[in-house]
């Protein structure tokens, strides 16, 4: 049984459509029927196809379906939404630790970070390696205190010896 109250809650500041929150809210329910649950979340996307918290849970849903392939536009797009709030350049390797307050990890700032490693993860186990250093690298540079773990992702990557690791 649905607890109506529990799928009508509005977490999302008022901004994001009511049917595109509830899409969200039933698709975590039903998180375990993944078809299900892939349905909730393309019918939030058409609600409100741009919306950040849609991008998120998207995003979350490929990812923890370990369906990378499709979780990387998502990142992607989630770190272009972070650096264009930002004012930052689009290309996230011409970002500068002078741009944003990454150090003070609020808001936006943080969610730029945060995307930065979920694309850079992504990239390395989707084979990518290079690129996914890459990624992993500028956090490094612009979270020099390493707080989100980049610098240890990177040090499992410099010293992995199989694909297991």
């Amino acid at each position: 049984m649905q607890d109506e109250e529990w799928l009508s809650r509005r977490y999302y500041g008022g901004d994001l459509p009511i049917e595109a929150e509830r899409a969200l809210h039933e698709a975590a329910l039903d998180f375990s029927n993944e078809s299900l649950a892939e349905q909730h979340v393309h019918r939030a996307l058409q609600l409100a196809p741009g919306h950040l918290a849609v991008l998120i849970g998207a995003y979350k849903f490929y990812f923890y379906h370990h369906r990378l392939t499709e979780a990387l536009p998502y990142a992607e797009a989630c770190l272009a939404e972070a650096g264009r709030r930002l004012a930052l350049p689009a290309d996230w390797r011409a970002v500068r630790p002078s741009q944003a307050d990454f150090a003070s990890l609020e808001g936006w700032p943080r969610l730029f970070l945060f995307s930065l490693v979920a694309l850079g993860y992504l990239l390395l186990r989707l084979g990518r390696v290079a690129e996914g250093e890459e990624a992993l690298t500028q956090v490094v540079a612009l979270d020099p205190g390493d707080r989100l773990g980049a610098r240890a992702l990177l040090t499992v990557v410099h010293g992995a010896g199989s694909d297991d690791d």
